[in-house]
């Protein structure tokens, strides 16, 4: 694959210091341009990220992964990104994906690609509290924004910067994910799914706190996204 110098990704961070340097430099073997946003961490997650190639942003005080991603989007725009790229800090996500992601975006002229777990039955692996409150997540912004959406709460995303101009985020946390759904559906710009897998570790599971991801989950279906 070719390297993508048109493309900025950005990687909200928080505590990441075991595994950012390897994200890092994964995510670096075939997109130079990455930034870390680092949400106000309490160890190295920033040294490590910039002595693997990373551009760092420090956020003072914890604000959020919402606010860590809006913080990336502004940075990444200012400096003419064409595609951004949404990935998360964990290790959860493969770039050839990402990578895939963009590729269809220049060829299909797609302004936005959400990554999946569910399309075309994907298996996730995910519990089945969780599962169940992705579908109701899925399902409340089909009713809300008319997108057929599997997946709503998928942390690999690419917005092209037509597209993610549309994008101001105000909900700092967890209810960023259906705020970039409705906001992405009202910029009257052309987008699609793309089928991801998840690399599901002890450390991401430990991380994610899943029985707690479902109930901000809910409170993120109760805050409308708007």
């Amino acid at each position: 694959m070719q390297m993508r110098s048109d493309t900025w990704v950005v990687i909200p961070a928080f505590n990441e210091a075991p595994v950012i340097g390897g994200v890092v430099a994964g995510v670096r073997s075939l997109f130079p341009r990455v930034l870390v946003v680092d949400d106000a961490s309490d160890d190295d997650t920033a040294a490590i990220a910039r002595a693997a190639g990373a551009y760092t942003a420090t956020h003072p005080i914890n604000l959020g992964q919402g606010a860590a991603l809006q913080t990336g989007f502004e940075a990444a725009l200012a400096r003419g990104a064409r595609y951004v790229v949404t990935f998360d800090a964990d290790g959860q996500h493969d770039p050839a994906e990402a990578a895939a992601m963009v590729a269809r975006a220049d060829e299909e002229n797609l302004a936005f690609v959400l990554g999946s777990r569910f399309l075309d039955g994907g298996d996730a692996r995910v519990g089945a509290l969780k599962r169940a409150m992705l579908r109701i997540g899925a399902l409340a912004a089909r009713a809300r924004t008319g997108m057929a959406l599997t997946d709503t709460h998928n942390g690999l995303r690419v917005i092209r910067a037509d597209a993610l101009a549309h994008v101001h985020l105000t909900h700092a946390r967890m209810a960023h994910a259906s705020q970039i759904v409705s906001q992405l559906a009202t910029c009257g710009l052309p987008g699609a799914e793309h089928p991801v897998t998840i690399s599901y570790t002890d450390y991401s599971r430990a991380k994610g706190q899943p029985l707690l991801n479902s109930v901000n989950i809910v409170v993120d279906l109760a805050l409308g996204g708007r």
